[in-house]
């Protein structure tokens, strides 16, 4: 057997969980489904109202509603309350960990009002936002005034709060990093109730450099500042096939958007979106874009394509089609092609409901899709949810620009998950070290796709059954986590924390930096008010014990003692 093929496995004996997952599409298109579409409508209508209003009466609203939270923290006794926890429901995460932190004692903070645009300033190019502003509501404010965030993910039901505390990026993130980057200022309660704006340069410098990647473990995110850019109404995307083994897959994804003169801040040179798509083992398909005018857009022999009406084929297999016909330019809305892959969940929506990409389906229900993940969250029940940590994979390995190729081969050898999707970021080098950082010394390689201020990487995102499991042969979900965790851990790498993890408290801390982190958790009073962002990621149910410990503020961590941040 080579190196690159896939170990044979041994048949699996079926349960029945396998029977009520391959017929859980009736439940999703008669529940799920019309919940689904009636909740976006309804959301929609209060986006709608929330627009109505003018910016100085949200921002009233939002100066009362921060003053109820400030009420809230200051009620609670540290001796007898649990930790601070927002008040959201378990299954409402759009990401797949498990939220099993607040089955445990908490003390609940509201903060489900907080859901407003606030201000657009076209002078500074700033949007200012609440953060449970999602990425459809930001993009349908913004993309008419022919601007939007440097940093849009696709998903629309991704919010501005999840994206900051978590991880976010978007086929610009080779230009702009990922979604924190193009923050300009967070505004923040404390643990004594305090609130502040932190930005780089102020008095709060080290908070702001220390809440991405928190998971709002340092304090409550109440609104947040974020970059604008100028943008045209059209998106104008070339499909670009390539063959050849997942080395030549990797070094065609490369050259896609890295010039190998070095270049990579020159506009001419580099697009303005990129995204790849590895179909097989030997197949993929590189897109970039560039945004094009309306008067450009159609011109005579140009293709315009809606991707977004409810009935067109799926975005990752209208993709495809590239490898049949060859390169192809086409012209897409630019705020469909933001959106492109919401429709079908990127390809998640063939396992849910798998006749969902037939024309029939597309045309007759498409209109109700995608099915909402916090309803199929809460529509699984504990088997099921156990059952796809083990027989599934929703995984983003964060990886320098230069390992793409080993990590094709290592995720073709231990998972066998297609399609894999291929995302670029910048990691910058900051004046402080945060939790991500880039590898030391990087840019005294030269490599492609670095600058002297930033470190190319890439998102390798693997999501879908592995090939053992379709194939009905034995695969064990946990351990390929691990593995794939310690692969990172070795290579640089860096696993968002919205995904289900095997992580020890010693590896995580391995993966992440934890001086800045603790350093503000400290400053700041977080430690016996918010939980610890190891504690919240942790996979399991959290104990009443591991409560008391984490309240009575126990430093004591398996990293051991951290270094203080220089200043």
């Amino acid at each position: 057997m080579s190196d690159l093929e896939a170990p044979l496995r041994p048949k699996r004996k079926k349960i029945w969980v396998d029977y009520f997952v391959n017929f859980r599409w009736i439940i999703v298109i008669f529940v799920v489904l019309p919940i689904s579409f009636t909740l976006y409508f309804l959301t929609y209508l209060g986006d709608v109202r929330s627009e109505w209003k003018s910016y100085k009466t949200r921002q009233k609203e939002h100066d009362e509603n921060v003053k109820k939270v400030i009420k809230r923290l200051k009620q609670r006794n540290p001796s007898k309350d649990g930790l601070v926890c927002t008040a959201r429901k378990p299954w409402i995460a759009v990401g797949m960990r498990n939220v099993d932190y607040k089955r445990a004692r908490h003390f609940e903070v509201d903060l489900s009002a907080f859901r407003n645009v606030l201000e657009i300033d076209k002078e500074r190019m700033i949007a200012r936002v609440e953060p449970l502003v999602n990425m459809g509501q930001i993009s349908r404010v913004t993309v008419p005034m022919n601007l939007s965030l440097a940093v849009v993910a696709e998903l629309d039901d991704l919010t501005v709060g999840g994206l900051i505390n978590g991880y976010g990026i978007e086929g610009s993130s080779h230009k702009f990093g990922l979604f924190s980057d193009t923050v300009v200022a967070y505004e923040i309660i404390l643990a004594d109730g305090t609130l502040v704006r932190a930005t780089k340069d102020n008095e709060y410098s080290d908070l702001y450099y220390a809440i991405p990647w928190s998971q709002g473990t340092l304090g409550l995110l109440v609104a947040a500042e974020i970059k604008l850019i100028p943008i045209k109404e059209y998106m104008r995307v070339t499909y670009t096939p390539v063959v050849g083994n997942l080395r030549d897959l990797a070094q065609g994804y490369i050259d896609s958007f890295a010039p190998r003169d070095g270049d990579q801040d020159n506009d001419e040179k580099v697009p303005d979106f990129v995204e790849g798509m590895i179909y097989t083992p030997t197949q993929g398909v590189m897109m970039t874009g560039r945004y094009a005018s309306k008067e450009e857009a159609k011109k005579k022999g140009n293709k315009i394509n809606s991707v977004g009406w409810w009935y067109k084929p799926w975005f990752y297999q209208h993709a495809q089609t590239a490898l049949k016909k060859g390169e192809f330019v086409e012209y897409i809305p630019t705020r469909e092609y933001y959106h492109r892959h919401t429709r079908c969940l990127y390809w998640e929506g063939k396992l849910i409901l798998p006749f969902a990409d037939q024309w029939w389906f597309r045309f007759l229900l498409g209109w109700m899709m995608p099915p909402k993940v916090s309803l199929l969250k809460a529509t699984q029940g504990e088997a099921i949810r156990n059952y796809y940590h083990e027989m599934h994979v929703i995984q983003d390995m964060l990886v320098p620009l230069y390992k793409v190729p080993d990590a094709l081969e290592w995720v073709h050898r231990e998972m066998e998950v297609y399609p894999i999707w291929l995302c670029p970021h910048k990691l910058f080098r900051l004046p402080i070290k945060p939790m991500v950082y880039p590898e030391p010394g990087f840019e005294l390689h030269r490599r492609q796709g670095d600058t002297q201020t930033a470190q190319m990487y890439t998102d390798v995102g693997v999501y879908y059954a592995p090939g053992a499991v379709l194939r009905g042969e034995v695969f064990d979900g946990a351990e390929a986590v691990r593995k794939m965790e310690n692969w990172l851990i070795e290579n640089h790498g860096f696993q968002p924390q919205y995904a289900v993890s095997e992580l020890s408290e010693k590896n995580f801390w391995r993966m992440f930096d934890a001086g800045l982190y603790e350093h503000a958790r400290r400053k700041y009073g977080a430690v016996g008010t918010f939980m610890s962002v190891y504690y919240k990621s942790k996979k399991g149910r959290k104990t009443e014990k591991e409560v008391q410990e984490e309240e009575q503020a126990h430093l004591e961590t398996a990293y051991g003692e951290v270094d203080q941040p220089e200043d």
